[in-house]
């Protein structure tokens, strides 16, 4: 019998309506309680904590650590995890978790719903029986999400709908298997690691994301290097500085270079990644300056990734570099070089 252990941190899977909206209140052993035949047909025994319960718009690194922590301490009782969460910060939490549990030889699943278990449309009874199935299945490993019959690289995963089942896509990369009425078809075969996973537990969270508009103030650009180690900047297509920043982005570039900030460019666009060397507007820059760019990844996993680094290495930029460009849980294909 394989043995499964359901963490539970809250979401609308949890959830059930108040005077207020919907609120988690549903707790680890009720959730249990809406799949009964997973546990009755005897092939999976699955026992369950509950870390606490939110709504996953308050998640935090705090939270994941915990998270990895509740993983590490029952690793060697159990042959898969299954964690229920929120939809909406839940890409983040999987790219954190792909980046704190690196290498694990036993499969981390995320999964929740867009409707409370406890509804008779709802699709959280399917995607926690796939989750539990995937987790128990010998062949599972690493993080990632299960969803809407889909499993996705806890690296890859972006929330793309916010009503919809179908809520999750896997962002440059293919799924890694679907599962269909209960039977697991996988497209690519997780690798299993020899060695004991590595865990992580602290995070920095001294990164922030700036997005661009057309007419961006260039003022806020002072602000953001003076109070972030790490600045993300979600460009327009594949990655530049338009004209009305690029005084001030250079002064601040030129200004604190001795202080380690690290700038990392990434795209607003979905799909295909950054490439700064196609335009002149993100060319000049990257020529000028030491920036890193996130290419193919995502933003979940970019900024998860940066802060375990710059927890790990602190200012030292060229081994973050080194280190942000190796491939974790499928996180990135392709680096410029």
């Amino acid at each position: 019998m394989r043995k499964v252990l359901l963490i539970c941190t809250g979401g609308t899977i949890a959830s059930k309506k108040t005077d207020n909206g919907l609120a988690p209140e549903l707790t680890a052993k009720d959730l249990l309680e809406y799949i009964p035949e997973i546990i009755s047909e005897g092939r999976i025994s699955v026992e369950a904590v509950q870390l606490f319960n939110i709504d996953s718009t308050n998640m935090t690194p705090s939270h994941w650590r915990h998270i990895a922590e509740a993983i590490e301490e029952n690793y060697d009782r159990y042959d898969g995890f299954v964690i229920c969460h929120g939809t909406d910060t839940m890409a983040y939490t999987s790219a954190a978790l792909s980046y704190m549990v690196q290498g694990s030889s036993k499969p981390i699943v995320v999964t929740g719903s867009q409707k409370p278990i406890d509804l008779s449309n709802t699709d959280g009874r399917q995607n926690l029986t796939d989750s539990i199935i995937y987790a128990a299945d010998e062949a599972s490993a690493g993080v990632c999400i299960v969803f809407d019959g889909n499993v996705i690289a806890g690296t890859r995963a972006k929330k793309m709908r916010s009503k919809s089942y179908n809520a999750f896509f896997s962002v440059n990369f293919p799924e890694l298997a679907v599962i269909r009425d209960g039977k697991i078809i996988r497209y690519i075969t997780p690798e299993k690691s020899e060695s004991a996973p590595v865990f992580y537990r602290e995070l920095s969270e001294s990164i922030v994301i700036l997005k661009l508009i057309p007419g961006l103030a260039p003022g806020i650009l002072e602000y953001l290097f003076e109070n972030y180690d790490c600045i993300l900047i979600e460009s327009f297509g594949v990655g530049g500085i338009p004209d009305g920043l690029l005084n001030e982005f250079s002064n601040q570039m030129k200004s604190r270079a001795a202080e380690g900030k690290l700038v990392v460019m990434a795209t607003q666009v979905v799909n295909e990644g950054s490439n700064m060397e196609v335009y002149e507007v993100g060319r000049r820059v990257k020529e000028a300056f030491d920036l890193m760019e996130t290419y193919d990844m995502t933003q979940e996993a970019a900024v998860t990734k940066l802060m375990l680094l710059m927890k790990l290495y602190g200012r030292d930029r060229e081994k973050i570099r080194k280190e942000f460009y190796k491939t974790v849980n499928y996180d990135i294909l392709y680096s410029g070089n």
